[in-house]
């Protein structure tokens, strides 16, 4: 634009010029206008130079700032939770009616510090129980425990394989979410690995239940399980077979007082003082399980199977549980109902760890098991679980259980 300027100017003066001035003053006049339009050629071109420069350095700023971003693993941390309010009454034989009401607190946070490694802690409410993050109100509203609930690493050395390790959540897939072998709020500590290809997987692993040899008495765990997930229309099968080997036999309890075998069978050397109490097995579970879901209409379907065989003990060694779900409470106002039926005799699985509601938690128990839900929204649910049991068929004297939970929950 300057240089179209200075040779406009250029033009007018040389037609003024040629009517007003000599010859010599015209030409003086000329060479000074080529003298500034080459100036302002100059002044231009650097100019361009300068935007290019300034360009080219904030392309280069905005480079460096979108790298640390990306480099900064905290930009990827995740915080996650729910709260849970119960009421519960239970009905035992032989027992005075208890009612109680119970919450359940998490917080867990997850973050990456590699594209393939994930790092998780997490927090729950409730004692040192293994399989339940409940806690009783009362105590005059005393403060209410806080305990480590997860602790993990989890990182995919290859796609569709994972290494696990530390305290983290059951690698083991539980048909329909059913706790016959494990109860859903158990964590396992250790060392674990999933594998998935196509239709097919794999898990395995070697979990602590006393990991310092110091104390003579260091335990582990080791299971493998492995099956089959296949679509068919609007139909899904999931089928698999697992084996876990638990070596407890003459060992203590592991948590309680020396009695608490969680309906396992034990042998004690002064059986009157309940002193010097043992496993009476092994636990060398063999599992075959089932599930298929499919949907009739606008409504879900959920059947399965599981069944246990404890192959180190000699009687009282199967377990085998079947229900049906209809539903799913998650979407705005949706509904479920299920129905289990089961059975676990004395030794068929590792009472420590099994479902710790189904008649009062442990084995040597059977019955019924109803439970419905309704999702208020996506992050609010509310819902009834129902437990018509006998327990103590085996060992003992058997009595009738009854419970009744009623829960709202949360998530965030």
């Amino acid at each position: 634009m300057i240089r179209f300027i200075a040779l406009l100017l250029a033009v007018t003066y040389a037609q003024v010029g040629q009517a007003s001035m000599s010859d010599q003053d015209f030409s003086d006049l000329k060479t000074e206008l080529m003298s500034l339009i080459s100036r302002v050629d100059a002044l231009e071109a650097e100019n361009k130079a300068l935007k290019a420069s300034v360009v080219s350095s904030a392309s280069t700023v905005e480079k460096l700032v979108t790298s640390d971003q990306s480099s900064n693993w905290t930009k990827s941390v995740k915080i996650k939770g729910d709260f849970r309010y119960r009421y519960e009454n239970i009905d035992a034989e032989r027992s005075d009616t208890r009612e109680r009401n119970r919450i359940r607190a998490r917080l867990a946070v997850t973050a990456k510090p590699a594209d393939n490694v994930e790092v998780g802690i997490g927090l729950a409410s409730g004692s040192d129980d293994a399989v339940s993050t409940n806690q009783t109100l009362g105590g005059g509203g005393t403060t209410k425990d806080i305990n480590l609930d997860l602790a993990y690493f989890k990182w995919q050395a290859k796609p569709g394989f994972n290494v696990i390790g530390g305290k983290m959540k059951n690698i083991f897939y539980r048909p329909a979410g059913h706790g016959l072998l494990w109860d859903g709020d158990y964590r396992p500590e250790g060392l674990g690995f999933t594998f998935e290809r196509g239709n097919y997987f794999l898990n395995t692993a070697a979990n602590f239940l006393e990991s310092d040899s110091r104390k003579n008495d260091d335990k582990a765990a080791y299971g493998l399980q492995t099956g089959f997930k296949g679509s068919f229309g609007n139909s899904q099968l999931i089928a698999g077979v697992g084996y876990f080997e638990i070596d407890t036999k003459t060992r203590e309890v592991f948590i309680g007082d020396s009695d608490d075998f969680f309906g396992n069978t034990f042998t004690c050397l002064d059986s009157d003082a309940l002193a010097g109490c043992t496993y009476n097995n092994n636990y060398e579970e063999l599992e075959l399980f089932a599930q298929f879901s499919t949907t009739i209409g606008e409504t879900p379907i959920t059947l399965f199977i599981d069944l246990v065989q404890n192959q180190a003990a000699s009687d009282l060694d199967t377990a085998w549980a079947t229900g049906i779900k209809l539903g799913k409470a998650s979407a705005p106002k949706t509904w479920e109902l299920s129905y289990t039926y089961q059975d676990i005799e004395a030794d068929a699985v590792l009472g420590l760890i099994t479902d710790s509601d189904f008649a009062g938690g442990g084995t040597d128990a059977k019955g019924h098991l109803l439970q419905g839900a309704w999702a208020i929204n996506k992050k609010w649910k509310i819902g009834f679980t129902f437990f018509d049991n006998q327990r103590n068929m085996d060992v003992g004297v058997a009595e009738d259980y009854k419970r009744l939970m009623l829960d709202t929950a949360y998530k965030f």
